[in-house]
């Protein structure tokens, strides 16, 4: 399993040290997301500052953009990284979509599919210069004259990772991806027996393999080494799950552990803004499922076996990872080189 981190800040001009730090601290890769921030430009700016550790958006809003600008753009990463990039892709929800970006939210999953294929066909037009035709239901592109063709580059194949919750979206990720971005909110039994076999089948369908896929997470952490640290963490870690599992696209992972009549609850409180009450519904025993609770010294084990096969890839939920500057991160990055 490797052990990533994310962009703990998106001040432009401190992301080549920052980039610079992760790489020599021997982090696998630098994920960005796109909550208040741009998610590409960060890495358009590391990728000119590293050498070896990958970059890729965790996640950024497919529908907000169009499949040729999404092209454009991973196309220029993936030739200044020389190689390294990872387009990671994700839907958001129906509200955001239609309230936040004034995009039009209709079938996200076939959708989500088209932009995948639209992006092979636009990148392999400038590679191969073969015609570009991409005619489907939500996106038709069949115009690239020279002028507009970026020409090839020395390594065209560009990772796709998909963002997905529940199985629809796992099994679309094995089927047209090169990996999962599982959400922050999910559990060992809830990947073990809904999405890894969502997964399988997509790949099944595709005619592809296991080694052919990469699962990716963050995992929520409570970690430290006095009584005050753990307790403190661990209303923040309640606070955070019952954010997500307020929301229904969210509600299978409480349904896998026959927690179906909280996601109600929660939603109700947080409509009447009781941000406390919410957290109070989420029980010790829901935090031992859905976080990884240990000291520094023995969190990363635990976070392995936890999910031994069920990551190949994953990060300290953002929230809760220290700063770079923290010798207890830089120890944790070389507990999971070593092991």
């Amino acid at each position: 399993m490797k052990l990533d981190t994310g962009f703990l800040s998106f001040d432009l001009r401190a992301i080549p040290d920052y980039a610079r730090k992760a790489e020599d601290l021997g982090f696998g890769a630098l994920w960005a997301a796109e909550t208040k921030h741009d998610g590409f430009l960060p890495l358009a700016v590391a990728a000119t500052s590293t050498e070896r550790v990958r970059l890729g958006t965790a996640i950024a809003i497919a529908f907000a953009r169009s499949p040729m600008v999404l092209a454009q753009i991973g196309w220029d990463l993936q030739k200044a990284s020389g190689g390294r990039f990872i387009m990671g892709l994700g839907t958001q929800v129906k509200a955001h979509n239609e309230r936040r970006f004034s995009v039009k939210w209709d079938a996200p999953g076939p959708r989500l599919r088209e932009i995948v294929e639209a992006l092979r066909a636009i990148w392999n037009t400038w590679q191969t210069k073969a015609p570009l035709r991409y005619h489907g239901k939500h996106y038709q592109i069949d115009l690239m004259t020279p002028f507009f063709d970026p020409g090839p580059i020395e390594h065209p194949h560009i990772p796709i990772y998909l963002a997905g919750v529940n199985p629809y979206m796992a099994r679309l990720a094995g089927e047209v991806a090169e990996g999962l971005h599982i959400h922050s909110f999910h559990s060992a039994k809830y990947l073990r027996e809904v999405l890894h076999p969502a997964v399988a089948e997509g790949l099944h369908r595709a005619g592809r393999s296991r080694l052919d896929f990469t699962f990716r997470a963050s995992t929520m952490v409570i970690v430290g080494d006095t009584r005050e640290e753990i307790e403190k963490q661990k209303q923040a870690v309640k606070q955070q799950i019952a954010f997500y599992a307020s929301t229904r696209t969210y509600s299978a992972v409480l349904a896998a552990h026959g927690l179906d009549d909280l996601s109600p609850r929660l939603h109700a409180k947080s409509l009447e803004g009781d941000w406390k009450g919410m957290a109070d519904l989420i029980s010790d025993a829901m935090l031992e499922d859905f976080a990884v609770i240990g000291s520094w010294a023995d969190i990363g084990p635990r976070i392995r076996e936890r999910y031994a096969g069920l990551y190949d890839r994953t990060q300290l939920y953002p929230s809760f990872a220290p700063s770079l500057e923290d010798p207890r991160m830089a120890a944790l990055a070389r507990d999971f080189n070593d092991g």
